[in-house]
């Protein structure tokens, strides 16, 4: 597996039929930063608004995992998550031009075949792996499903599979490596029952379905004039079975290509916990239903397992940014930019360093022969901090300038002197709306609580600067206010 985050070398295009929709769309990936993880945007709607690939946003898995964020939808997506995972791209934007990625083959093989060709980059930052602590189980005894989660040092699964079918009967599929993906599972198809068709098209879905897209299993004796409207249709001159029980006499890629591709749906499903997984997944008959919210059930753990409410620094350890990749980010420059490292970003939280020395410039007129930091400087590191996070939350953070327009119970609890390494956490406290964000800003040394705030900050696009008025007061440096009779400051 690959021990740093990647995106891809250069924009690739796909074109195509979606599966339920019927709608034409083209597909473009396109790079995108460390930390920015799987975005899909919908450039033909107002605005092209954006939404991640989240299991939190999932609103509709009837026959494929749909997201939904804002003004933004997209359908049927794991096909297309299941490339990047099994291709361990992190980082990237996918930009579409209609409401459902082209089905293509009915496999993630396409998509895999685009991206090799756009080639694979390293970005030098450490990836995010959430490692299960312990097993994670999810079940839903009226169906038969489960699900888990165990601990292990890499990324494995297999798959269970019986319909109660005599031409499927019991399959399984295993996946022992991630780095197997794109020759043992990609390529396989999607699949339904014969009986399941006609229930579909009535139910406007597979609008954009096709033998040459979907296996469709025979589970049953079909008389002639049922082919016959089955024809009709699927839009085909004429459509037959002979025993080996797949419509068209299709010839599946693998004797158990249906298990395969539930491990595929599984795989891109998994995705939207929104880290790359090390754990031994075992699935017994599952679906998307059952995928999402076993999805959702790791990220709250993962949640629970998040940094610690005083996170440690390791000076060994590779940052997720460091500072010429925060100066990407942020515009502050010397004497102003007060973060040397962002730790750990994530869509909530972020985690920054700052070293205190004893060559800070503001240490030649503050307390002169008893260096003490600011309060209002370490404030606006930590504001600083705080404003990586808000400006990962957009597509293109160049375009952006953080404003930071309220500080709420702002305390200084101890003196921070040169040889200190600040460590800051910012958490969001909710929802970004209309673009505002609030947060809750923490500063520790040594493992103590030195300084806290409540900060809020506006995000306004560069090139609505002259049309828009900024919020009142904001300023683009945070200034906190003094408490005159605390030594901190």
């Amino acid at each position: 597996m690959n021990a740093k985050q990647h995106t891809i070398k250069k924009s690739v295009t796909v074109s195509g039929v979606g599966l339920h929709t019927g709608v034409v769309s083209n597909m473009t990936f396109l790079p995108a930063r460390a930390g920015h993880g799987i975005k899909f945007q919908r450039i033909d709607l107002p605005g092209m608004p954006t939404v991640d690939a989240d299991a939190d946003l999932v609103v509709d898995v009837s026959r494929g995992t749909t997201i939904e964020q804002g003004d933004a939808r997209v359908n049927t997506v794991e096909h297309v998550l299941a490339a990047l995972v099994g291709l361990q791209i992190d980082n990237v934007l996918i930009q579409i031009d209609g409401p459902e990625p082209p089905i293509m083959d009915g496999s993630s093989h396409p998509f895999v075949e685009t991206l090799i060709e756009a080639g694979s980059e390293e970005q030098g930052v450490m990836r995010d792996f959430f490692e299960v602590p312990e097993g994670i189980f999810y079940l839903e005894p009226e169906r038969n499903v489960e699900l888990a989660a165990l601990p292990l040092n890499d990324y494995r699964l297999t798959v269970m599979v019986d319909y109660n079918s005599p031409v499927l009967g019991s399959q399984h599929a295993t996946l022992n490596s991630i780095d197997q993906f794109t020759t043992e599972i990609a390529s396989c198809r999607t699949f339904c029952f014969l009986h399941e068709l006609e229930m579909l098209y009535n139910n406007n879905l597979i609008k954009g379905g096709d033998l040459n897209n979907a296996i469709v299993i025979v589970d049953r004796v079909v008389q002639d004039d049922e082919l016959d409207h089955l024809a009709r249709m699927l839009n085909k001159p004429k459509v037959e079975v002979k025993k080996e029980g797949i419509l068209n006499n299709v010839e599946l890629r693998y004797k158990n290509e249906p298990a395969r591709h539930k491990l595929l749906d599984l795989v891109g499903d998994l995705a939207l916990v929104g880290r790359p997984l090390k754990a031994q997944i075992l699935a017994a008959r599952p679906g998307h239903k059952a995928n999402v919210g076993f999805a959702r059930k790791i990220k709250r753990v993962m949640r629970k397992a998040a940094p610690e409410q005083m996170p440690t620094y390791d000076p060994r350890a590779t940052p997720m940014l460091d500072v010429n990749q925060i100066m990407k980010i942020l515009p502050h420059r010397y004497p102003m930019l007060l973060v040397d490292k962002i730790l750990h970003i994530d869509e909530t939280n972020v985690i920054g360093v700052k070293n205190v020395t004893m060559n800070e410039p503001f240490f030649q007129g503050h307390f002169p022969g008893n260096p003490v930091m600011p309060g209002v400087l370490q404030v606006e590191a930590m504001a600083q901090t705080g404003g990586v996070l808000a400006l990962s939350t957009v597509d293109n953070p160049d375009n952006y300038w953080t404003y930071f327009v309220a500080i709420e119970n702002c305390r200084f609890k101890k003196m921070v002197l040169p040889g200190d390494t600040l460590i800051f956490k910012c958490e969001l406290l909710g929802p970004i709306k209309r673009g505002i964000l609030k947060m809750k800003g923490q500063a520790f040394v040594a493992g103590n609580l030195v300084c806290e705030a409540f900060l809020t900050a506006s995000l306004v696009r560069k090139d609505q600067m002259k049309a828009v008025a900024p919020p009142p007061a904001a300023e683009p440096t945070l200034i906190a206010p003094i408490n005159s009779e605390n030594p901190a400051q």
